[in-house]
């Protein structure tokens, strides 16, 4: 059972510990730092913290010791003469990393192995907990990279990077704009598998062209590999035979849009989202702050607010704003206004701890 809570924030980040049936602060690091990601590795224990500073760029720390010492690692950086598309019309520019949007572990037989999503646009792999990163190529070179587009930043990122249990050289990476897009060989070729996605926001002869597709965020089931969830910009879908087709779920209340989803670890049948009203707006439906769950797969939803502010209500969550534990039973998701609450039933009802917390960017269990 996961024990303590990593929430990413505008000011860093915080440390909360399970204590009396609640969660409570334990710790801080990096405190008045922007800190965009936390990632805790299951495999040995490591935690990773990413930072934008600005002016002083993109930054990563390692900790082995959960979160009391911390060092500085490398970051992905791009060679001379990559090109990247501007989002303005105008022609394509040196890419230079702006945000380390996603980490993931490689298998368990990967010892050391790291994924690192980026904008603009580029996967990376490290083979020694960070210390060194390579562009994974055979997807940078892909010829449909150049109708990639941003979707919320001008340049287009790798937000999602799901590595299958089964077997570390099956990968799918999903990206906003771009779609999703799966390795069967440890990254060496790739393809695009958004079969059954479509893309309202385009014109009807390209609404269903697979490089344009933005997926907001994928998750992949953890007992049960071949079923992952995708929050849409658009609505959700969902896949059973590990993303090669992809079927609409039409009917999510209060609405289809959001960013954030997770897969319930053992029943791929159960998913919560945090829906919002799309596009200019992007706040909770009348002013409601919900979670959606589906136990069947998507045929049915219940909402649920026990807990959450029901009135007068702004918050968004981002895509990596919510989170589930090992367990299935534990979640947590945080808010651009600082909200934070968590579930230890599935989400039938929601706390929030004694704290006011800077604009959260993400949460992980760890």
């Amino acid at each position: 059972m996961s024990d303590r809570l990593l929430v990413s924030t505008r000011k860093g980040l915080f440390v909360l510990v399970r204590a009396d049936g609640g969660w409570t602060f334990e710790r801080h690091a990096f405190l008045g730092d922007n800190v965009t990601l936390a990632f805790a590795d299951g495999r040995d224990g490591h935690w990773y913290a990413a930072l934008n500073l600005g002016h002083f760029g993109v930054k990563l720390h390692r900790s082995n010791d959960q979160g009391r010492n911390w060092s500085e690692v490398a970051v992905p950086a791009y060679a001379e003469g990559d090109t990247c598309a501007t989002g303005d019309g105008k022609p394509p520019a040196q890419a230079r990393l702006q945000l380390l949007w996603s980490l993931a572990g490689g298998g368990v037989d990967e010892p050391g192995r790291l994924w690192a999503g980026t904008i603009p646009g580029g996967l990376f792999r490290s083979d020694d907990r960070g210390d060194s990163w390579q562009l994974v190529r055979s997807l940078w070179d892909r010829p449909e990279r150049a109708q990639w587009f941003g979707g919320g930043y001008d340049a287009p990122g790798i937000h999602s990077i799901c590595v299958d249990p089964r077997d570390a050289r099956v990968l799918r990476v999903a990206l906003s704009c771009g779609g999703v897009w799966r390795s069967d060989d440890g990254g060496a070729s790739w393809r695009v598998t958004t079969r059954g996605m479509f893309a309202t926001y385009m014109p009807p002869d390209r609404r269903e062209d697979p490089a344009i597709q933005d997926p907001h965020r994928m998750v992949q089931c953890a007992g049960a590999p071949d079923h992952l969830w995708v929050q849409h910009h658009n609505g959700v879908f969902r896949s059973e035979d590990g993303g090669e087709h992809w079927r609409e779920i039409a009917d999510v209340p209060p609405s289809v849009f959001g960013f954030a989803v997770a897969v319930h670890p053992r029943d791929p049948h159960t998913a919560w989202f945090v829906p919002a009203i799309k596009d200019e707006r992007r706040i909770p439906v009348d002013g409601r702050l919900v979670v959606s769950r589906t136990r069947d797969g998507g045929t049915a939803f219940e909402v649920l607010g026990d807990g959450l502010p029901q009135r007068h209500a702004y918050d968004l969550v981002y895509r990596h704003g919510l989170a589930i534990d090992d367990g299935g039973t534990h979640l947590a998701f945080g808010s651009t206004t600082g909200g934070l609450w968590t579930s230890d039933d599935g989400g039938d009802h929601w706390r929030a701890p004694d704290m006011r917390l800077p604009p959260i960017h993400a949460v992980a269990f760890a």
